[in-house]
């Protein structure tokens, strides 16, 4: 992922310097169970733990030997092994390229979903708390784009915070999906290896053991890691989408944060422009088509085959940066939101009450008119509110097949917009546990 939107954490998560130290990580816990089974002499596990390191010197050195080997394990074992001496020959013992790649991958996976998975518990909190101070701001819900039923913009923000819910838990089961190693040779039966080796290396990195590997760990684990990184992109999408609607100068009912100095245009100094909002959508759309390769990195021939790592190689740092991105992101534009409920109940009053009409075509059935005749009778009423742009109220009292059923005093009580929002609290105990 370019620097533009690579936070310094998750970076350093998935720098060259910290795969070759998980690579080590792996190579060491091996040597210690190998010394452990008394394949390595006790010395010779101590001069390997004293002098193997990455430093930039090691970093130099891998470069130099893939440069004639063109493989980078081999790279790598050469420059740590020629640190250790006589004793780097223990360095790799028994192991295929795949035990060290695999197993360490499982390491960096898991460090990133740790950073997401508190990214988005920082979302929680905010969707949270807006939820809560927003509980009783009326706005107008909307279908298809259209005045719907009214709503309150503490519900959709109870709305999201369920969704984010969701995405953690998919993030924590992906986390658990990915924690697995192997450590079981060429095409995973141990032909080299004692299965102890794996047990007590696997044990000390905290990984569990892949139970049927064969050169590789299975890619439907990664899948599973893209598919919780995609899913929760798009849930971003979906929210900084609804922030861009409702910050269009028609609407206008949100706005993102808008720091001083800042400028929205190059060339028209009035604009305020929702591009944090922007970025996200846009963010995501590379994030969820990333999924689409980590699910085709499945289907590998036979025990194994290379075409999933290059593939891997872009697609799980550059999916995992710009989500962890992306996340902050919206937690401050959630920080820093804006919102403006004069304008929400103004825009409310833009359909001159028609959306009511749900209320008055149940108080219609519940006077004994059929269904069908209720929905006439109303429909007929709002479509000549609508075209007159009278008050849908004044055009029901005004029909005289609607008074002689509803009196001034029961379409007074049906037009509170309060009536709709009358079990909020049971919402808000289904999502947080509490009203």
């Amino acid at each position: 992922m370019i620097e533009r939107y690579t936070r310094p954490e998750i970076g350093a998560v998935w720098s060259e310097k910290n795969k070759f130290q998980k690579w080590l990580d792996v190579e060491i816990a091996v040597c210690r169970a190998w010394a452990k089974l008394g394949k390595i002499p006790k010395e010779a596990l101590e001069k390997i733990e004293k002098r193997v390191r990455i430093d930039d010197e090691t970093l130099r050195r891998i470069r130099e030997y893939e440069r004639v080997y063109k493989h980078d394990v081999l790279a790598f074992v050469s420059a740590v092994a020629e640190q250790v001496g006589e004793e780097g020959r223990y360095i790799h013992l028994g192991l295929t390229s795949s035990d060290v790649v695999d197993t360490a991958l499982a390491l960096l996976m898991r460090e990133a979903l740790d950073i997401l998975i508190k990214d988005v518990d920082e979302v929680l909190k905010e969707l949270k708390r807006l939820a809560f101070e927003h509980k009783d701001t009326l706005m107008m819900g909307r279908t298809h784009g259209v005045h719907a039923e009214p709503t309150t913009f503490g519900l959709k923000m109870a709305v999201w915070y369920d969704e984010m819910k969701r995405n953690k838990e998919r993030l924590e089961r992906a986390r658990e999906r990915v924690s697995y190693g192997k450590i079981s040779g060429a095409v995973g039966t141990y032909s080299n290896l004692d299965p102890e080796v794996e047990r007590l290396a696997l044990q000390e990195l905290g990984l569990k053991i892949e139970p049927a590997s064969t050169q590789i760990v299975h890619r439907d684990r990664h899948a599973e890691f893209m598919y919780a990184m995609a899913t929760t992109a798009s849930s971003l999408e979906k929210f900084a989408t609804e922030i861009r609607h409702l910050q269009r100068t028609e609407v206008l009912e949100v706005q993102e944060p808008f720091t001083e100095g800042q400028r929205g245009s190059s060339a028209m100094p009035h604009k305020k422009n929702p591009i944090h909002a922007e970025r996200i959508c846009g963010l995501a759309r590379v994030i969820r088509s990333n999924l689409i390769p980590a699910l085709e990195n499945i289907a590998l021939w036979h025990e194994r085959d290379i075409s999933h790592s290059s593939v891997e190689r872009v697609i799980l740092p550059d999916s995992s940066i710009a989500l962890d991105y992306i996340l902050n992101l919206f937690a401050n534009i959630l920080k820093g939101l804006v919102v403006n409920k004069e304008r929400m109940l103004k825009n409310m009053e833009l359909s001159k009450g028609l959306y009511f009409s749900s209320k008055v075509l149940v108080a219609l059935t519940e006077k004994g008119l059929s269904r069908d005749r209720a929905y006439e009778l109303v429909q007929r009423c709002a479509m000549k509110s609508w075209d007159t742009q009278k008050s849908f109220k004044d055009i029901l009292l005004e029909d005289k097949e609607v008074s002689s059923l509803l009196s001034e005093e029961e379409l007074n009580k049906i037009f509170d917009p309060w009536e709709f929002l009358r079990h909020r609290d049971y919402v808000y105990e289904k999502v947080f546990g509490t009203a």
